[in-house]
This record gives structure tokens, C-alpha cells and sequence, in this order.
């Protein structure tokens, strides 16, 4: 059976999820359903589950209860193509085995399109250019990846997961290694591409403040099972980041614009009293 992709139901479910490295609990029975139009980031400490629960989402990694739907249909009833067509993952990293051009690096996301012999036609080309140009990438077409500095090539990764033109879209720390500018340009960019319809974005990202900025939804681990989840402004609260990250941090205004940051030190100090069991 080949799942039908109805735009009014164009979603991805995860149904009592439960995930385990070891013997730790990373997430405990969680369910929650991600639609259309979203820009969720999973945030949480190092080692809380960011990549597993991506990996999960994704169907590439078997929980350990549990299961996920998309479209309300299981991921494990989805044959092969149908699912390359639907959803996208980009890993958090990818080693480059061989000198290629950036164009034809891109365009290997093309593969779950290619009918016949697997040629690229024109179609698949234009969808590799838009997808340099939506991340300014236009120069670097002819440029061979090994040539590429660690940016860069993190830049042209997301472009290949773009030019997959697959409507969900679960990226792992697509920000890594990329400078403050180029940080916001693909978060522009992603915005931008989700406001077309049945677009859905989920992103593992560290920068607490420019998920706060750029996405409509955010989902917190805590490392020990638990998850918040819910609108990004809900969610990255200083009571529930400082709870999930083990350090208080508070919330500045200035005007319009609102900034999560540590506490001062002494404020962590006397937290830390506080909160030590009585002897």
C-alpha cells in the first residue's frame, strides 16, 4: 500500500515513544502529534536525545516502545520511495568520500525522483539551483566539496535536503559550524520555505534564542525522560530551560526583543545552597 498524501491531514505523530540508550530513559512514553506549517526545535542538554528522537522520527532507529505516524499511516507501512519523497533527514554530520561538484552533491537528494535508467532531467536540476540560491549558494555550484570549509559544507548539506523536496524536513544541528550570519540566513530560509503548504520542519539546535526567534513550536528533553512541548515562547520559559539544563538562567527584555541568559553567578551560588539537602 502506498500511503495518500492528503494535504488536511499531513502530519507526524509520535504515539507513546519511548526511547533508551543503556539503561537511561531519554524520552518516557511521549506522544504528540506535529503538523503542517510548523517549525519545531528540539532542544535539551548534551546526551538528552536530540539525534535519537530525530533518528526515530525519521524511521531510521527502532524505540523501544512505541511508534511513529506520518500522514497517520505507521512509518514501518511506508515503502522505501514513497517515505524518500515525504520526509528528508539531514544527519548531524557526513563525511564526503569522493571530489565532487557541489551541484551534483546536491543533487544525489534527487534520487527518490529519478524514473528510468535514474538520469537527472532538467526539472531535477532547476530544483538543485533554487536550492543553492535560496541559501546563497549560487557561486558555489562548480566548486569541488573537499574544497569546502566545515561551513560551508554545512550550508550545501541543508541545500540537499531542500532540493529532496520532501514536505517534512528533520535536520540535526543544521546550525553547527556556521557563524552567527549564516546561523539566521538558513533560519530565514527555512521560514521562508515553510510557508508553502504541507511544509514541516523539526531542528535540533543549542541556541536557545534563535529557536525562541525563528520557530513557531519547541520541543524540550530533559535527559530523563520528560519533554515539554508546545509553542516556542511556552516552552523556552528561564523555569523550564533552567530545569532541563541544570542551570538558571533568566529571561532580559529590551523593548520588543526578549533574550535568554545565565544568571549571574552569585544567583547561582545561593541556588545551589538552596536547593542542597539538609545534612
Amino acid at each position: 500500500m502506498t500511503p495518500s498524501h492528503d494535504p488536511a491531514r499531513a502530519s507526524l505523530s509520535a504515539q507513546r515513544l519511548t526511547l533508551r540508550a543503556g539503561a537511561r530513559t531519554l524520552l518516557d512514553a511521549f506522544t504528540h502529534t506535529f503538523y503542517a506549517g510548523e517549525i519545531w526545535c528540539v532542544a535539551g542538554p548534551n546526551g538528552a536525545g536530540k539525534t535519537t528522537l530525530l533518528s526515530a522520527l525519521a524511521g531510521l532507529l527502532q524505540p523501544s516502545a512505541g511508534h511513529v505516524e506520518l500522514d497517520n499511516v505507521r512509518l514501518a507501512d511506508w515503502p522505501p520511495l514513497p517515505l524518500a519523497q515525504r520526509r528528508a533527514l539531514m544527519p548531524q554530520s557526513a563525511a564526503d568520500a569522493f571530489s565532487a561538484s557541489v551541484l551534483d552533491i546536491v543533487m544525489l537528494n534527487r534520487f527518490p525522483h529519478l524514473n528510468g535508467w535514474g538520469w537527472e532531467g532538467e526539472a531535477d536540476r532547476d530544483a538543485a539551483h533554487a536550492a543553492l540560491d535560496l541559501l546563497g549558494l549560487t557561486a558555489f555550484a562548480a566548486r569541488d566539496v573537499l574544497s569546502l570549509s566545515g561551513g560551508e559544507r554545512q550550508r550545501v548539506a541543508l541545500a540537499a535536503v531542500l532540493c529532496q523536496n520532501a514536505p517534512l524536513l528533520l535536520l540535526d544541528e543544521p546550525l553547527s559550524h556556521l557563524d552567527l550570519h549564516h546561523q539566521i540566513d538558513c533560519l530565514e530560509a527555512l521560514a521562508a520555505w515553510t510557508r508553502e503548504p504541507r511544509r514541516t520542519v523539526l531542528f535540533s539546535c543549542h541556541d536557545l534564542n534563535l529557536a525562541r526567534r525563528f520557530a513557531t513550536h519547541a520541543l524540550l528533553l530533559d535527559g530523563e525522560g520528560g519533554a515539554y512541548a508546545g509553542p516556542a515562547h511556552d516552552v523556552l520559559t528561564p523555569t523550564l530551560t533552567s530545569r532541563a539544563f541544570g542551570y538558571p538562567l533568566i529571561l532580559i527584555r529590551d523593548g520588543e526583543h526578549e533574550a535568554l541568559i545565565p544568571a549571574p553567578r552569585a544567583r547561582h551560588e545561593s541556588l545551589a545552597v538552596h536547593d542542597r539537602p539538609a545534612s
